[in-house]
Parts: structure tokens; C-alpha cells; sequence
């Protein structure tokens, strides 16, 4: 998808979209309680959507280099907006519209304050913690690697 603030911002902070993948992957226990201390600096909100539906997952065949659809993902998907029209913005999978919403609202606090301490911090602790874990996945998958000898 297509985002222009995607890559940085020339400083030591993602860019939107890699800011909207961190939150989608974060802890949801973590991404509620974040979102819940951030409601009331937010004023009115109001709720553009809060669905659950299906979306096409992409991918892309290298040997062709062609892209094909894979399949369907059950998504929850959530967008608010406060009173000066700022936009929120949350999309997760699996079927949980209260965290797709807890999102939104990282989102629209991120939109009204984009260095507030307490969102850049929870954004580089998730980025660690789910850098833990890409790592621990990737030894378990190494650890299945068979070395084959060709003749």
C-alpha cells in the first residue's frame, strides 16, 4: 500500500506506516491500556468505522514475478476522527474490533502529538520486543535447515 511518510522522517522515528505495522503487531494487552490513558487528551471522537471483514491477502510469485491472490484474511478495522478532522486509524487480524479501535486511538494521539514520549516509547518497545521475536522464530527455522549434497 502505497504511503508516502513510509521510511522515516529523516529523525530516529518511524514513519507513519511503519508505525501503523509496529501497533498492529503489538502486544493487545499493552496497545489497550496505552490507549486507554490516551482517551481523554483526545476530546470528542467520532467513529467513522468499527467493522470486522475480509480482505485479499497479496503475494507475489518470484520465478514469474507476478502477483496473485493467496487467499482471505478475517481483519478488524476501525477509523475515528476528533474534532479538527485529524484521522485514526487501526487494522489487525483476527476478530478483535476493541483492539483495531485501541489502535485508532494510538493513531489519532499520534496524528494530534506525533513526539509524544509516551507513544515514541511504547512504539520502540514493541519494535524491540517483536525484533526478539522474528529473531527467536528465524533460529527455530534455521534450526530445521537440512544441507543437501548435489552430485
Amino acid at each position: 500500500m502505497f504511503n508516502e511518510a513510509n521510511g522515516g522522517n529523516g529523525q530516529d522515528r518511524p514513519g507513519h506506516g511503519d508505525a501503523l505495522s509496529l501497533l498492529a503487531r503489538a502486544r493487545p494487552e499493552r496497545l489497550k491500556a496505552l490507549a486507554e490513558g490516551l482517551l481523554d487528551g483526545l476530546g470528542e471522537i467520532t467513529v467513522i468505522a468499527n467493522r470486522t471483514g475480509l480482505v485479499m491477502v497479496p503475494m507475489r510469485d518470484t520465478v514469474e514475478n507476478v502477483d496473485f491472490h493467496l487467499g482471505e484474511v478475517l481483519v478488524s478495522e476501525a477509523h475515528i476522527a476528533d474534532a479538527t478532522g485529524r484521522i485514526g486509524y487501526g487494522m489487525i487480524t483476527g476478530r478483535d474490533l476493541e483492539r483495531a479501535m485501541a489502535m485508532a486511538v494510538v493513531d489519532l494521539a499520534l496524528a494530534a502529538e506525533p513526539n509524544a514520549d509516551a507513544i515514541q516509547g511504547f512504539i520502540e518497545t514493541e519494535r524491540m520486543h517483536l525484533a526478539e521475536l522474528d529473531a527467536e522464530r528465524m533460529r527455530r527455522v534455521e534450526a530445521t535447515r537440512v544441507e543437501m549434497e548435489t552430485f
